[in-house]
């Protein structure tokens, strides 16, 4: 049996990790070699790879301790030109690699999701998506090294996967993303329950994630610039018209970054 678990890291990150009952294991974006150290020990796990989405040290700063502790083979992105020695990469991925994981009975596919970084991929399964810091429940990563364009595009990307892929992204961010979502959105009801369901998981101590992308779809609104209220609100702000989607997602991904 297959099972995706998250460990926490630094305050708000999740290390995500997929094992099955003899505890073969892979990990995404191990930042702290501490927290993860400390699972495989205590499950007596067998890391067998280390998936990486973008440069960023969070995502990145455990690596050479998996490597030399595990033999851990790292596989990540072809494009985050200048980092290559920090990720330590074994195994360089380009869009539409797919990895097979022999021991889990599944495989990854690589999606270039530049914007947030210019390298940044993501890794897709059968059912789940695990997003990085390109997309989060409620809203999506700061645009840091590509632009807001790209961000859109690679947003875009996503969204034409089924939708009831699973989103584990890197971060716990669902709530104040939610409350930048309302904000937008005003009178969208599904945000306003979607916030009291979360309110629930975390008062619990269990994590929002993972959720489907069709869920994304009713209360994200950077996966909502055609919407008329999403745009209305981009308009007011810009006080202009806005000619298109990715105009207006231009404009409320600079709102939140001031939010």
């Amino acid at each position: 049996m297959i099972s995706v678990l998250p460990i926490k890291a630094f305050g708000d990150n999740y290390i995500w990790v997929i094992k099955n009952d003899n505890g073969d294991t892979i990990f995404f974006d191990p930042g702290c070699a501490d927290s993860v150290i400390k699972v495989i020990e205590d499950q007596n796990l067998n890391p067998l790879a280390a998936f990486i989405t973008h440069h960023h040290n969070d995502h990145t700063g455990g690596i050479s301790a998996l490597k030399e502790k595990y033999k851990t083979i790292i596989f990540g992105p072809a494009h985050e030109t200048g980092h290559e020695t920090e990720m330590e990469l074994d195994v360089i991925l380009e869009e539409n690699d797919c990895i097979e994981i022999t021991q889990l009975d599944i495989s990854l596919t690589t999606i270039d999701t530049p914007g947030h970084t210019k390298g940044h991929i993501c890794f897709h399964s059968e059912d789940s998506l695990f997003s990085g810091d390109t997309l989060f429940s409620g809203g999506c990563g700061r645009v840091f090294e590509g632009t807001p364009e790209q961000m859109y595009e690679s947003l875009q990307k996503l969204c034409h996967l089924p939708d009831d892929t699973l989103i584990y992204c890197a971060h716990e961010y669902t709530l104040a993303n939610l409350a930048f979502a309302q904000h937008i959105e005003p009178d969208n009801c599904d945000i306003a329950t979607f916030i009291t369901h979360c309110e629930s998981l975390l008062n619990l101590g269990k994590p929002t994630l993972p959720v489907t992308l069709g869920q994304e779809k009713k209360i994200n609104p950077f996966l909502r610039c055609d919407q008329k209220s999403v745009k209305k609100t981009a308009e007011n702000h810009a006080g202009s018209p806005l000619n298109s989607d990715a105009d207006v997602f231009a404009v409320i991904r600079e709102m939140k970054n001031n939010f």
